[in-house]
């Protein structure tokens, strides 16, 4: 008999790189940012300053089982309001440092470390932690990671998320070692001026690259909009998507709204 298809994950876009993640009964939120728009977070050599609030307050979220938290050492990933809300998460996977420093039972993760979570309906969901490099690599702004899910009677229909990462041979890796159906991007390339002119997260270009290596997967923008530091705009991811002819590939997320992730080529 042929096993059953996992069903399509929701995705409620709330901002930045936040976005609640429903699947088979879980509920698993990235990078919280909550604070409102105006907000600055002055840092030793750079300001980041937050342009646009929350599609959805913390109150209105429900409970969380899972926080995945690619890293806590950047504002723009998880703020004040965001940190605040950690409490109320069931599990908090991170970065193995990021662990350190939050304490109350965060969980930190190497890459290809894995949690197992118990769903509802009596699945595991597996969460993988993979590899990220903030940057150049000679000015890595890490550590971070990212995380791929995937439930255990279905491997092959797994839901990516980059975490804050360029494209480099460590993202190339991860679309070897799975068979993503859904990556989630943190895009934007993020510029500071204390790290030059290198961008610090996917360009446009970078996330190209990517959708052609995960050929199987969706690809949902997430992390270029919200920020100052961002130097790219959806503007300009549809343009490079366009100009590779894989403008198809991508789906936009609705602040506030939940939503299917549709697979390339047809309906979930």
């Amino acid at each position: 008999m042929e096993t059953p298809k996992t069903p399509p994950a929701h995705l409620t876009y709330i901002g930045g790189p936040t976005t609640m993640l429903d699947w088979r009964g879980l509920r698993l939120l990235t990078d919280p940012t909550f604070d409102p728009a105006g907000e600055s977070y002055a840092m030793p050599t750079y300001t980041l300053r937050k342009t646009a609030g929350p599609a959805l307050p913390p109150d209105a979220l429900g409970p969380v089982d899972v926080v995945l938290l690619s890293h806590d050492h950047h504002f723009d990933n998880l703020d004040r309001s965001g940190r605040a809300l950690l409490a109320r998460a069931t599990r908090v996977l991170t970065t193995q440092a990021g662990a350190e420093r939050l304490g109350g039972g965060a969980i930190g993760l190497a890459p290809w470390e894995h949690v197992d979570v118990s769903a509802p309906d009596g699945s595991v969901l597996r969460v993988t932690a993979t590899p990220a490099r903030h940057g150049p690599a000679h000015a890595d702004r890490g550590p971070v990671i990212g995380f791929v899910l995937a439930f255990g009677d279905d491997p092959t229909n797994a839901i990516y998320v980059s975490g804050d990462t360029v494209w480099y041979e460590g993202v190339q890796e991860v679309s070897r070692r799975f068979s993503v159906r859904v990556a989630v991007l943190f895009m934007g390339a993020a510029r500071v001026r204390a790290a030059g002119d290198w961008p610090l997260t996917f360009t446009a270009i970078d996330a190209v690259e990517a959708a052609r290596a995960f050929g199987d997967a969706t690809i949902v923008p997430l992390h270029y909009e919200g920020w100052e530091h961002f130097s790219e705009s959806r503007t300009d991811i549809e343009d490079a998507f366009r100009k590779a002819g894989l403008e198809r590939r991508i789906q936009w997320l609705s602040p506030g709204r939940a939503q299917v992730v549709v697979p390339p080529g047809g309906a979930p």
